[in-house]
């Protein structure tokens, strides 16, 4: 990229110093206008060549002014019109005529990624790139997104989609990796997704869809990596943006986005401050069935069936600061430190009625009141250095990143008898959990490339993470003689967890005439080590829990995961509008400290999740086939996938053989190794930009997965087919309000154990640009028939219950972003070209 603007700069001050010598000769004038297609802001120093179609040696050309036109007298002929500027797409004008004055209008010029492994699709309300091993979807102008989040955000790209609890998917998958910039980050809170739905989506410049991950990248995810890029100023000057939310439920947020750049460093920084209220509701109904002990005797439930609805206030204040300085050391090298703190408050109220029957008759209501609340600190420090040791490629970066995170959870239990048919009904326990989590982890990372002709590179490098995790227990329960409350020693505990990877990776890539390819290995070494810290003993907790625990362990896994990614382009033009990707790769599915830790944490007295420290690692083989096919207007892509997955993870529940201090069964759910999990799908995209005032996106993913497998004797195997689709529109009304519609459809899904309905939801925007177009103002309402709902019934051998559960309300937000001295664009020096690498990278 570095020789392509060397070489585009030298032709354009050779054209600009030879013009006026060429002017005089010619009688016509060719001119024009040339304008940033993304910022809609003029282009100076665009290089315009006039090439005459007769003669292809006859050249001569203009650079554009600080407003973008220009103008060149030209004698009479045929001429072809080539407009240029660095890092954004040419655009010709073949066999223009000139007889008379000619002028071409506004001419608008997209980003362009310039590599031999890219076809760049452009459109407004996204960007998709296609590389060797990912595709690349800009967030663009999203106008449902203003005044969002991150997670909404997400859930607006093709392939991926973002459930009502908030967890993400990659072509139905869950397991995917969440990256920042390329790296594990504290943004992305440590692995948990909900931590996303904090960031405001106005951060994103784009999201990179990796489903067949090169050797650079983490093993971990077994569906795939998301690797989300914030956004980076290339403006000289002072500039930046201000944005303002306010919306139903209660949501005000405000956030700035300012930089400072001068020809030897660039300082960045990113603020934010949010208030929002989430409503949650969640309605279950359980019916408890007769079964038989050992003997042959009917055991008959306390209660026949159960229903609880659940109302919970969720009021939350976060504050999120990035600061960082890039220091441009030489032409060839620069030095990045940056630091990130997010700070949260929350307070969850939660209201639960529980209706339980006999025969048919209600025989008790309750209500329990769990009032939570919760601080989270974390911060991230980054150091980044990069030396690039000649224009051709040939480079050199080294990373180091340390992150913490300490979070303090207080949560407050109390349940009172509305009715009851009892003479004397025992009273509930009060009880106060408190937990604590300290989290730290740290990378070190290098990364090596060697250009080897001018098609060819070789990459190697070495990726180290080190995280430990310390999560400190405590339940207190009311002792009902005396009112005090007293440490429950079974649950009470504390979990030290350690997670470290070490891995070393090369890989090689090439190009020779329509077929690219990308060979890589990656070697990871895994360990997994705990220590829990129990007031009880060995003998005391398997009598408590009824299953052996092991309080210490540490288990160590050495991988190999290869990777093959290989383009092929069938259109004769080198590959701009028609190409075939096929992808291999290994990767691995690491269990988290969560799903280790044995000790139950509860839903509702009723209700535990249960750790399983046995748990092994889950390995999968995956295989991609892609297609890409861009016409003038429209644009196709497809893609057929497989994988198959050894020890993958399910969660199932079953009766723990404990109760209630009034009689119910207590319900666990747990995670296991089942044999495998076989996966097949496919998904297609269209983007059709039919006219310059529409633009309309749909995507379609079906997939079909199959598990194998037992848990204490019971069969947990399954095989569902499911999909999901989405459509966007976008339409500029008269007056230029532009007026965007996003529809989603989830299908029916279902495991051993929970059929869910299908769930679908529609989102509307209006956006309007004022004051010359450097502020804009946005109204939208996402979920609008409010029916993100999970609608769910699970079938055991001791219970059958239904259930309902909305994670957030409709929301209608409005919002207003000031951009200024956001005119112009320029590339820096001494920097890589963002972090969409033109070669090979993944």
């Amino acid at each position: 990229m570095t020789t392509k603007i060397l070489s585009t700069l030298s032709i354009a001050f050779f054209l600009f110093f030879s013009l006026s010598g060429f002017a005089q000769s010619g009688p016509h004038k060719v001119s024009g206008k040339v304008m940033d297609e993304e910022m809609d802001a003029p282009l100076e120093f665009a290089t315009v060549s006039i090439v005459n179609a007769n003669d292809p040696a006859d050249v001569t050309g203009v650079v554009t002014n600080s407003q973008g036109n220009f103008s060149i007298e030209v004698p009479e002929g045929t001429y072809n019109v080539i407009v240029e500027f660095i890092s954004y797409e040419t655009k010709r004008f073949n066999d223009r005529k000139v007889d008379s004055d000619l002028s071409l209008g506004t001419i608008t010029l997209g980003l362009d990624s310039d590599s031999l492994d890219e076809v760049l699709v452009q459109a407004e309300t996204t960007q998709v790139s296609v590389q060797l091993d990912k595709k690349i979807y800009n967030i663009g102008k999203d106008l449902t997104t203003a005044g969002g989040t991150v997670s909404d955000a997400l859930n607006n790209v093709p392939s991926v989609s973002v459930d009502v609890e908030g967890g993400i998917s990659l072509r139905g998958n869950q397991n995917v990796r969440i990256l920042i910039n390329g790296k594990p980050s504290a943004m992305a809170g440590f692995g948990d997704t909900n931590v996303l739905s904090q960031l405001p989506a106005e951060a994103i410049e784009r999201v990179e869809v990796i489903t067949s991950p090169s050797a650079r990248y983490d093993a971990e995810g077994t569906a795939g990596i998301l690797n989300i890029i914030l956004r980076q100023k290339e403006t000289l000057g002072f500039n930046g943006s201000v944005n303002l939310n306010l919306g139903h439920p209660d949501n005000a947020g405000l956030s700035a986005n300012l930089n400072y750049r001068t020809n030897d460093f660039n300082i960045f920084t990113n603020i934010g401050w949010r208030y929002f209220d989430a409503p949650q509701n969640n309605f279950s109904d359980t019916e408890y069935l007769r079964r038989f002990n050992s003997d042959g005797e009917i055991i008959r439930p306390e209660y026949e069936r159960i229903r609880e609805e659940r109302e919970t206030e969720r009021l939350n204040r976060n504050y999120n600061g990035n600061i960082g300085i890039e220091y441009f050391l030489t032409e060839q090298s620069s030095l990045t430190a940056s630091l990130f703190y997010r700070y949260g408050e929350d307070e969850d109220e939660t209201l639960n009625n529980s209706d339980r029957y006999n025969g048919g008759s209600l025989v008790e209501e309750t209500l329990r009141r769990e009032l939570q609340s919760e601080e989270d600190n974390s911060y991230q420090i980054s150091i980044n250095y990069q030396n690039k040791f000649n224009d051709e490629g040939h480079e050199l970066t080294a990373d180091f990143q340390f992150e913490n995170d300490a979070e303090v959870q207080n949560t407050y239990i109390n349940e009172d008898y509305i009715s009851t048919d009892q003479d004397n009904p025992g009273a509930f326990q009060r009880e106060e959990v408190y937990t604590e989590e300290d989290q730290k982890e740290y990378l070190i990372q290098a990364d090596y490339v060697l250009p080897l002709g001018e098609n060819a590179r070789f990459e190697a490098g070495y990726r180290g993470n080190f995280e430990n995790e310390v999560t400190d227990y405590r339940l207190q329960q009311e002792d009902l003689a005396t009112g005090n409350l007293v440490t429950n020693d079974t649950l009470t505990n504390i979990f030290d967890y350690e997670e470290n990877v070490n891995a070393l990776y090369s890989q090689y890539g090439t190009k020779f005439g329509k077929f690219s390819f990308l060979l890589g290995l990656r070697l990871e070494n895994t360990q997994l080590k705990g220590d829990i810290d129990s007031r009880l003993s060995d003998e005391e907790l398997v009598a408590a829990f009824g299953f052996p625990i092991q309080t210490e362990f540490d288990n160590n896994y050495l991988g190999l995961f290869p990777t093959v990614n290989l383009i092929y382009e069938l259109s004769s033009d080198g590959g701009e509008e028609e190409n075939i990707t096929v992808g291999y790769n290994r990767r691995i599915n690491r269990p988290r400290g969560w799903y280790i830790n044995p000790f139950p944490s509860r839903s509702s007295r009723t209700n535990v999740f249960q750790g399983n420290p046995n748990l092994q690692p889950a390995f999968a083989s995956a295989f991609d086939i892609g297609y890409l096919k861009r016409w003038e207007k429209l644009t196709f892509t497809t893609s057929v996938y497989y994988q198959h997955e050894t020890d993958s993870f399910e969660r199932v529940e079953e009766n723990t053989g404990q109760e209630t201090t009034d009689g119910i069964d207590i319900i666990r759910t747990i995670p296991i190794n089942l044999a495998t999990n076989k996966r097949t799908g496919g998904e297609l995209g269209i983007l059709y930009n039919p006219a310059d005032w529409l633009r309309l996106n749909s995507s379609f993913n079906f997939f079909q997965f199959e598990t194998e497998g037992e848990f204490n004797g019971i069969d947990y195997g399954a095989k569902n087919t499911s999909w999901f689709a989405r459509f966007s529109s976008k339409v500029t009304l008269p007056g230029a309000v532009d007026w965007q519609t996003n529809a989603f459809y989830r299908g029916p899904q279902e495991n051993a154990q929970t059929k869910n309905e299908g769930i679908f939801s529609i989102d509307l925007a209006l956006s309007k640009e004022i004051l010359n177009e450097s502020v804009t103002l946005s109204l939208n309402v996402r979920d609008l028939l409010n029916s993100r709902k999970r609608k769910s019934f699970t079938s055991t051998e001791f219970f059958n219950r239904e259930s309902e559960f909305q994670w957030r309300q409709r929301q209608i937000n409005f919002s207003v972003i000031y951009r200024f001295n956001q005119q112009k664009r320029e590339q820096r020096r001494g920097s890589d070209e963002d972090f969409d690498d033109p070669g090979f990278e993944g």
